[in-house]
């Protein structure tokens, strides 16, 4: 055979639509890389994303507080403006009728949220901060007696332009979250920054999660005993028109819902106040469910508590119910009777704590009924449940350790006895 023969099937060779199509994929990466560049591709978490929160302080914040004034010029209106300001927000805070310098003179910082200084004119919308420690005395509930909730991840989702965001980008609902001051709220927030890596664990399908397992690890990277879920969705009429914002207050691993509300900004120039405002309410409403008891962290994020499957659950009901049942048939009643009155005395019943392996909810359940059908045996109860790992139940026993280990043989378990205790495993 000629090196021609042997070269021809290689001339005919044509590739199949698996091959072309990886072959376009391929080259189309490539292209990508030489136009866009290979660091825009690279790394999921790097980027300009991260918002810090501000410091949260336990003063006294007052936001919203329109005011126009006039002057000789435009700074003297302005000072007029902020003095107005400290009277309408101390006035709004519930502040007794005290003289101005008392006034100014509690005042921590003015925050300038908008303002339009003319010649002699001033138009503003300010935020004034008193100090706690000399304004509190006056403001009653204000004086940070009142209780506070447990530390409260704060998981921020936006619905807008059809996609759901949390730390993926910049939003401006991230960013209202974090210049929030809860210094003054009864809800102790934990606001992530959403930079690095957190933009991969926190995602707009976290609070869609049941496991409890899943929740327990993220909550304890944060430092945090629960969670609640701000929930903004975005709708523009039209563009450049009004933008309607729907709120929802949700919280805790299942997302249970709180309350809602709707409010409208008549442009998208109005929408980052829009969001501010919204924060304060969703605020009130977790403050709210607070004082209510309903904000209170689930007992099932608890790493000594783990959640039970509802059929383990009834399966302990149950076992309950046989105990109860077993104590007053009529064997037990009979049990009374003068002839039985000397092998009671002989026999005392003794509670011992028997240790056993519960990798699922039907070994919890063999081990319970395998112990109760033991002779001597009056009733067992679980007392601590890790499936997955060696859980313990309480046995009422008719008799000493070394009789409860020796039925227990008897029926298969291999066993190690301990102090009052014991380990039983197949």
């Amino acid at each position: 055979m000629t090196f021609a023969q042997l070269t021809l099937p290689m001339r005919n060779f044509r590739p199949g639509p698996a091959a072309s199509l990886l072959g376009a994929l391929a080259l189309a990466l490539a292209v990508a890389l030489i136009l866009i560049g290979p660091a825009r591709l690279i790394a999921q978490v790097e980027g300009d994303r991260g918002i810090q929160p501000v410091a949260s302080t336990t003063d006294i914040e007052v936001n919203g507080i329109a005011v126009n004034t006039t002057g000789k010029d435009g700074q003297e209106a302005r000072l007029a403006g902020w003095k107005l300001a400290q009277r309408l927000a101390w006035a709004k805070a519930g502040g007794p009728a005290i003289a101005d310098g008392q006034i100014e003179s509690m005042v921590a910082a003015v925050v300038i949220e908008d303002e339009k200084i003319g010649p002699k004119r001033y138009i503003a919308t300010l935020g004034v901060i008193f100090d706690r420690a000399r304004a509190g005395q006056f403001l009653g509930g204000l004086d940070g007696t009142r209780a506070r909730s447990a530390p409260m991840l704060v998981i921020p989702v936006l619905y807008s332009g059809g996609a759901a965001q949390v730390f993926e980008v910049r939003s401006p609902w991230q960013k209202v979250w974090a210049g929030f001051r809860a210094g003054a709220s009864s809800i102790d927030y934990v606001r992530p920054s959403g930079a690095g890596g957190e933009s991969l664990v926190i995602t707009a399908g976290q609070p869609s999660r049941r496991s409890r397992t899943w929740w327990r690890n993220l909550l304890d990277q944060f430092g945090a005993a629960d969670v609640v879920v701000p929930i903004a969705r975005l709708e523009r009429q039209w563009p450049g028109g009004p933008v309607r914002g729907t709120f929802t207050a949700r919280y805790g691993p299942d997302n249970s819902f709180l309350a809602s509300f709707a409010l409208t900004a008549k442009d998208e120039t109005a929408v980052p106040a829009m969001l501010a405002q919204a924060v304060v309410r969703l605020d009130q409403i977790y403050s709210q469910a607070l004082a209510d008891g309903l904000l209170r962290p689930d007992p099932t994020l608890m790493p000594d508590r783990p959640l039970l499957d509802p059929l383990l659950a009834a399966l302990i009901e149950q076992g309950k119910h046989a105990d109860a049942a077993a104590a007053t048939s009529p064997d037990a009643a009979a049990s009374g009777a003068p002839g039985a009155e000397a092998s009671q005395a002989a026999t005392s019943t003794s509670i011992f704590t028997v240790q056993f392996a519960s990798p699922d909810a039907a070994a919890v359940d063999a081990a319970l009924g395998a112990v109760r059908s033991a002779s001597g045996v009056q009733g067992a109860s679980t007392t601590s449940l890790a499936l997955g790992g060696t859980s313990v139940m309480r046995v009422s026993y008719a008799g000493d350790l070394a009789g409860l280990a020796s039925v227990l043989r008897a029926k298969g378990w291999q066993v190690t006895v301990g102090s009052n205790a014991l380990s039983i495993r197949r």
